[in-house]
């Protein structure tokens, strides 16, 4: 474990082309694994946040909303392929919401914005080489969405794989392209200064930036968070919602004992003997949405003062060479995520807002009702709830997990406006106009079908299928 696995990996990484401020910020962190160091955050270091600023209570001047949005540029993180999901395309491009795909909603989201507020409103997309192509020739069919003569997207870098055994860069001849992988989305910092588009944007004037998740349909263009933050005179803001039982995985805030600053957990920087506190949703009562605020000029003077090292909490994880396959060398990647900046900046902050700010699409659980009657899309391009309480779903991943798959057996949704929950066990097709109410659970061992019109509550086996079918008719 020399300095020769340092030494390799830059040199991988300045042959590929790879920004030196990249090479910067990898090399920080491989010194840090080196010396060991896990980004494990201990629980008896923090405390919890207990009582944030929430947006319910703001009042904000419609003017100063307008203004501030119309100093905001909208950044979308676009990077990932939906491999989890069975996509091979950037996700973006997947139908959610009346054949709209994510990207034809977030683009609509904007546009509404804009006219509502006469703003501005860049929008760019952070992508990765895997999604860049396809997401700019998606983007060719709006050509009004460009502004200011801004680009659209800027990429963010990449690193190498490094074996676990001696810190080196993996070779993996089978699939050269599974020795990389991307930084975490705490590059965001490092893909903006280094692409120029830091410069870009403030010498056009813009102040804020407002960056979320592009498969999270609920973070849409906001006059009112963007007027709260430009009051604040903060540098940074993180929005937060209320923890449920069903947010435990969820990467949370806390108060560090040591000098105060908020700073971001994530599952991977808790011990596992200290999971039972992390996943405490009454100790840990708000989660981190990943809808970031942060002031450009701020970012600019950070970056300055640490020469591009912003200095993120260090994120280690550890997989094999090929996801898919665990007989494969085990490596590490180093990550980082975007939300820890929080405790780079002096002054940073965090207000609670609603959860219809956070509808992420991560499985075809969520997939499914976003696709269903639970929401409507307004002529905002907003993602409406059409009922009070969202039904849980649970489909079984043997035969829903990839995105092909899921739309062979549930081509047309059912309505769930009226459910509770919905598990499905084994391998069901779904007719058309099928309906759930309350609690419903379906088991079968043998592929069956769900007739058209069927409504569905209950257990239901494939002998129930002619009972249910009568009653619906």
């Amino acid at each position: 474990m020399s300095e020769s696995g340092l030494d390799a990996a830059q040199a991988k990484m300045r042959d590929a082309g790879v920004d030196p401020i990249a090479i910067d910020v990898f090399s920080s962190y491989y010194t840090q694994i080196k010396e060991g160091r896990t980004g494990i955050i201990p629980e008896d270091s923090i405390s919890p946040l207990t009582d944030p600023d929430r947006l319910d209570d703001v009042t904000v001047d419609d003017e100063v909303a307008a203004d501030a949005l119309d100093h905001t540029v909208i950044i979308k993180l676009n990077g990932g392929l939906g491999t989890s999901m069975g996509l091979d395309r950037a996700k973006s491009l997947l139908p959610v919401r009346n054949g709209k795909s994510f990207l034809d909603i977030i683009v609509g989201q904007v546009r509404a914005a804009r006219e509502q507020h006469g703003a501005r409103l860049p929008l760019l997309f952070m992508d990765s080489f895997n999604t860049r192509d396809d997401t700019l020739e998606a983007l060719e069919q709006y050509p009004d969405v460009q502004v200011d003569g801004l680009p659209l997207d800027f990429l963010q870098n990449q690193e190498p794989k490094l074996r676990a055994d001696d810190l080196t860069p993996v070779e993996f001849p089978t699939d050269p392209r599974l020795e990389w992988c991307p930084p975490g989305h705490g590059d965001l910092y490092t893909a903006l200064l280094g692409s120029g588009i830091l410069d870009q944007l403030l010498d056009k004037g813009y102040r804020y930036a407002s960056v979320s998740n592009g498969d999270n349909l609920g973070a849409t263009p906001d006059a009112r968070i963007a007027g709260w933050f430009a009051a604040t005179g903060a540098p940074y803001a993180a929005e937060l919602c209320r923890r449920t039982v069903n947010d435990r995985k969820g990467g949370h805030l806390a108060v560090r004992k040591s000098d105060g600053h908020l700073v971001l957990r994530d599952t991977a920087q808790t011990a596992d003997d200290e999971m039972t506190y992390f996943t405490d949703e009454s100790r840990h009562p708000f989660f981190h949405t990943n809808n970031l605020w942060f002031d450009l000029r701020a970012l600019r003077e950070v970056m300055t003062e640490r020469h591009g090292v912003m200095g993120l909490a260090l994120i280690r994880n550890e997989k094999t060479v090929d996801p898919k396959d665990s007989s494969t060398t085990p490596v590490i990647q180093v990550e980082s995520a975007m939300g820890a900046a929080i405790e780079v900046f002096e002054g940073a902050t965090c207000i609670v807002v609603d959860r219809a700010r956070f509808l992420p699409v991560k499985t075809t659980n969520e997939l499914l009702l976003l696709r269903s009657d639970v929401y409507d899309l307004d002529e905002r391009f907003h993602l409406c709830k059409t009922t009070d309480n969202v039904c849980e779903v649970d489909l079984d991943k043997q035969f829903y997990k990839r995105v092909g798959d899921f739309d062979r057996r549930l081509g047309e949704p059912p309505s769930l406006k009226d459910a509770t929950s919905l598990k499905v066990a084994g391998d069901w097709t779904f007719g058309a106009h099928v309906t759930v109410t309350g609690d419903a659970v379906l088991s079968t061992d043998e592929p069956a079908t769900v007739p058209d019109g069927a409504e569905l509550s209950g257990e239901v086996h494939p002998a129930d299928i002619d009972t249910v079918s009568r009653a619906s008719q």
